[in-house]
């Protein structure tokens, strides 16, 4: 007789079988929906988004050729006004990376992106930028300035906070001044801009001036200090020389002489006329009278 007890057990390895045979094909199944969810994204991105980021593309690739040749027409313009090279190729710079900037900023809207965030952010970043380096962007500031309104040129002799010089180099920092002993004079272009400033081109104001005795003829000595300084040649060519009665002094008439010289010679020059002129009113007789006073003595009868 058949006992229920007796029948067969499961046995404990062919469940096993089953669970793992059943496995590999459950994990295939979601790697491919998973595959199948990435595909699907993508074809519907490009399907709704594909014209725009054509146009983007389009717009940014003709946006930075337009940038390239506004950098070289500007480069072309700064040259053809003589202006400085270094400036020159800055506001080119400048031009096409602002273009490049803006069309940027066109080909983001294009594809949805919002750039307010950027553009304050950039806004952020500037002010703080330009709080820090107030000093210097005023150089910059100043020196673009400077070359753009051109008061003075390289070669040109100016004066500004008291010092005094012949223009060497302009940049966009500072100037470059050089004196006759060639001692190069650098001056931050905030303290050039906004001050008075004394351009006397390539020549400087020499003034002398000589006493002769009143017993000599002005006239004359006038005439004689004219040819003896002109025979030197170291006037300059803008301005003629001035040779006149200065004043009539107590010991002395005084002749004042006034002629522009190269600023390079400047002292050189001024120690060669004096000694001309010494030497030429010695030869003429005529005197150069010590300082005197005339005293006079009134006796009280007792």
């Amino acid at each position: 007789m058949f006992n229920s007890n007796d029948a067969p057990e499961a046995s404990p390895t062919t469940t096993n079988d089953a669970v793992t045979s059943l496995a590999p094909s459950e994990l295939l199944k979601e790697e491919i929906d998973q595959v199948t969810k990435y595909y699907d994204l993508i074809i519907d991105f490009f399907a709704n988004y594909s014209f725009q980021l054509v146009g983007a593309f389009l717009i940014f690739l003709f946006g930075y050729f337009v940038a390239g040749k506004v950098g070289k027409l500007v480069l072309r313009v700064c040259e053809k006004q003589s202006l400085d090279i270094t400036l020159s190729r800055f506001l080119a710079n400048t031009s096409k990376m602002v273009v490049v900037v803006l069309i940027t900023i066109v080909a983001l809207g294009k594809l949805g992106i919002s750039v307010t965030p950027f553009v304050a952010a950039i806004g952020a970043v500037t002010l703080g930028a330009s709080l820090a380096l107030q000093g210097l962007l005023a150089n910059y500031a100043s020196g673009f300035n400077i070359i753009l309104l051109r008061p003075f040129v390289v070669g040109d002799t100016i004066q500004v906070q008291g010092v005094k010089g012949v223009v060497k180099e302009v940049l966009l920092a500072y100037t470059i001044l050089q004196d006759e002993d060639n001692v190069e004079i650098t001056i931050p272009n905030k303290h050039i801009v906004g001050e008075i400033l004394h351009n006397s081109k390539h020549d400087s104001l020499l003034e002398l001036s000589i006493g002769i005795s009143y017993d000599d003829n002005p006239i004359d000595a006038i005439a004689l200090i004219e040819k003896t300084i002109s025979e030197l040649n170291i006037t300059g060519e803008q301005k003629q020389l001035q040779v006149g009665i200065d004043e009539f002094a107590d010991s002395s008439i005084n002749i004042g002489i006034r002629l522009w010289t190269p600023t390079n010679n400047l002292y050189a020059n001024k120690y060669q006329a004096n000694q001309a002129i010494y030497g030429a009113l010695k030869q003429a007789s005529i005197t150069i009278p010590y300082p005197q006073r005339d005293v006079h003595l009134i006796q009280q009868a007792s």
